[in-house]
């Protein structure tokens, strides 16, 4: 099992304001954040690889592991710690075959056979969700507290829990067995990135 600080997990969402993305980054960083996802569904492959490399920038200049969202070429391009992929990605054994053994692989889970067959065909952690409403990905499954808590207890990989966690209820996530908090826009769209991400980070570890 690789060693991986999941406590406060950032995934990214749309970098329409590059400069305001790439500052909301490194605010989360300094807040707490300790790995970050790019998240980017609708970009052009090269947008996707230059923005990656200003990220990793970041990344890298922190100590933060930098994981790329679906697309396992612009990981690889870019030399990035890890790739993520969902149930409707490249499969997870071959995604473990083609970025090797060092690199980090996340997969989303709803279910517990889903994460026991992602834990089986090489991941190192689990990311389970939706938790609460979302509106960042509104095709994403939602699942109850008790279905996360069992999600946790049937494998020996840790789990993220994502999907709508906030301030106001990330609270109600400390007593899972969760590894982490998996956050987009109560960071990315947050007035003070770098406070919500202690704060969120105080919730969790109280």
């Amino acid at each position: 099992m690789k060693n991986i600080d999941l406590s406060l997990y950032l995934v990214t969402d749309n970098s329409d304001d590059e400069e305001k993305f790439l500052k909301t980054i490194e605010e989360a960083i300094l807040g707490g954040v300790k790995v970050v996802q790019i998240r980017e569904k609708t970009a052009d492959t090269l947008d996707f690889y230059n923005l990656a490399l200003k990220v990793k920038e970041i990344t890298e200049k922190y100590n933060v592991d930098l994981i790329i969202n679906d697309r396992v070429d612009v990981a690889l391009a870019i030399d990035a710690d890890g790739v993520h992929v969902g149930q409707s990605d490249m499969p997870c054994d071959v995604t473990r075959r083609l970025i090797g053994e060092d690199k980090i692989l996340g997969v989303s889970a709803a279910t517990i056979e889903e994460a026991k067959k992602a834990e089986n065909d090489g991941a190192d952690y689990i990311g389970t969700g939706a938790v609460f409403p979302t509106a960042t990905k509104d095709d994403a499954p939602s699942i109850s507290k008790k279905d996360l808590i069992d999600v946790v207890n049937s494998i020996n990989i840790p789990v993220v829990a994502i999907g709508g966690i906030n301030l106001e209820n990330a609270c109600e996530l400390k007593d899972t067995g969760i590894a982490g908090l998996s956050v987009v826009s109560a960071i990315m769209g947050a007035d003070n990135p770098r406070k919500a991400s202690e704060e969120l980070l105080k919730i969790f570890n109280s």
